[in-house]
């Protein structure tokens, strides 16, 4: 599982270092947008609540933390997940603790970047086996069954 990213003093983003990110990335604060609610959680009523639910969106379309490259990755691996105009939107609500959320929305944020901008793995190119592990294979087969067929009833010879 990728590692969460950690947020700079100065409120930024920074996703660490990984396949397809190898000088890791930092995201201006300035990019994120975060909405605060009230949870729906445990206690009828509205009893107990806080404003703890967070909506955290980040414009992958327009953001300027992307090379042209890494932009058009992450918007064709997160299409599924993009709203309207290429803005990623993720709610957490998770947590009791509004500063937990903040966090939690955070670390799936930086798991999605770093899953998108992951590239894609080599197709595997099919070869045959060579005739010498056919042989050995064939070997191996002729020698367990030998093993299996001296495993049955003992008869008397008399």
């Amino acid at each position: 599982m990728p590692a969460a990213g950690r947020t700079s003093p100065s409120g930024d983003l920074v996703v660490p270092a990984g396949r397809g990110l190898p000088a890791g990335l930092t995201i201006p604060a300035a990019e994120l947008v975060e909405r605060f609610s009230r949870s729906s959680g445990p206690g009828g009523q509205s009893v107990n609540t806080t404003d703890s639910r967070v909506e955290l969106r980040f414009d992958v379309a327009r953001s300027a933390a992307f090379t042209d490259l890494q932009r058009s990755r992450a918007l064709e691996a997160l299409a599924g997940r993009l709203g309207e105009e290429g803005v990623l939107s993720i709610a957490a609500s998770e947590h009791r603790s509004q500063l937990q959320n903040r966090v939690a929305a955070r670390a799936r944020l930086v798991n999605y970047l770093q899953d998108a901008l992951e590239p894609a793995s080599p197709v595997r190119r099919a070869t045959r086996p060579s005739r010498g592990a056919r042989q050995r294979r064939l070997d191996t087969k002729r020698q367990r069954a030998i093993v299996k067929a001296g495993r049955g009833r003992v008869r008397d010879q008399s």
